[in-house]
């Protein structure tokens, strides 16, 4: 039985700077032995921060050139069907960070290849794993609100996305880049399926940020009805300058559940008379989701180790990118989406 699992991080940037240190050193089950990405001064500087001797140009080129268990794919979305499926089809593991896909035509081909070699794919939805959702999940499972009437899920970025993230012609957006994890976190803490969404979005910064992407959007607000009857709504900002920003509440039949705050820390500070007390607030996701990033890691590898399902499937990977793709199509239409206009065949 194997007890430790080798993995190959495919991207060095920020998500996989975050990633290779969350293995090397908060894990003893998983080491990243390789690493890819094809600018090499990006490669080698994450390789040397996190002591990772193997180091390619490309994913193919680490298949034929060293050994491993498992990819953690950290990469522009429109390379995720690519990388997936190729790391399949070789019989290693894939976790998958989020967005999914471009189109649920990739995410498709992704599941299937994943599933017909018998390796396993996890989405990359930490909230799933951080301790305040996972509690509060846990607290509507037991009906301690009762039956869920409502849920509210805002993620507020600090700075403006990549030029590649927020251009439609190759990415799906703010809606995918930064409130995907809420497409995901109201479809799991409702318990049902999206059934209808409605989106308005607005730019109100772009101008100054020098941005003339087509569509460019800098706040967006999502209504959805779901299949069991519930209310929902998705509150995205990227930039909003003033920090990191991501809290959820859901509204039961007999209570109500909130989780997290503008408060980042237990900590009130007094240093001017003026200004009176300043409480700091979460300048990061990193800062904001650190447990999380790293639960979600020990996750995939225990799944890997035990041969036990992941947490976060594909099929919750594909169930967000249908809720983004049905949120853009309702603002560049002007009119509501149902759900069965983006999953028909």
């Amino acid at each position: 039985m194997r007890t430790r699992i080798k993995v190959c991080m495919v991207g060095a940037g920020r998500v996989g700077k975050l990633h290779s240190r969350t293995i090397n050193q908060s894990m003893g089950e998983a080491e990243v032995v390789a690493i890819v990405d094809p600018v090499e001064d990006v490669r080698n500087e994450t390789a040397d921060d996190f002591g990772i001797d193997l180091r390619f140009a490309t994913l193919e080129k680490a298949l034929h050139g060293c050994d491993f268990d498992a990819v953690v794919i950290t990469t522009p979305t429109f390379t995720h069907k690519e990388l997936a499926v190729m790391a399949a089809q070789q019989g290693k593991h894939v976790f998958l960070e989020k967005p999914m896909a471009l189109s649920l035509e990739e995410c498709d081909a992704i599941i299937a290849e994943t599933r017909g070699n018998h390796v396993h794919l996890q989405i990359g939805f930490m909230r799933r794993f951080d301790p305040d959702f996972v509690l509060a999940a846990q607290k509507i499972e037991a009906g301690e609100i009762g039956v869920p009437m409502m849920v509210k899920s805002l993620t507020h970025g600090p700075g403006l996305p990549p030029p590649w993230a927020r251009d439609l012609r190759i990415s799906n957006g703010m809606l995918a880049e930064v409130n995907s994890h809420d497409w995901d976190t109201i479809r799991w803490l409702m318990g049902s399926n999206y059934q209808r969404v409605y989106t308005e979005v607005a730019n109100f910064k772009g101008s100054r940020h020098n941005v003339d992407t087509p569509n460019f959007y800098d706040n967006v607000l999502v209504n959805v009805r779901f299949e069991s009857g519930g209310l929902g709504m998705i509150s995205g900002i990227c930039p909003c300058d003033y920090g990191y920003d991501a809290r959820v509440e859901i509204v039961g039949d007999k209570g109500i559940l909130q989780i997290g705050s503008l408060q980042g820390k237990s900590v009130v500070i007094g240093v001017d008379r003026d200004k009176g007390l300043v409480t700091p607030i979460f300048r990061t996701w990193p800062e904001r989701f650190a447990w999380a990033y790293i639960e979600e890691m020990k996750g995939f590898v225990h799944t890997i180790l035990t041969d036990t399902p992941v947490r976060v499937t594909g099929e919750d990977g594909r169930w967000a990118v249908a809720g983004v793709l049905a949120g853009t199509r309702s603002f560049l239409e002007s009119r509501p989406v149902l759900l069965s206009e983006i999953l028909a065949p």
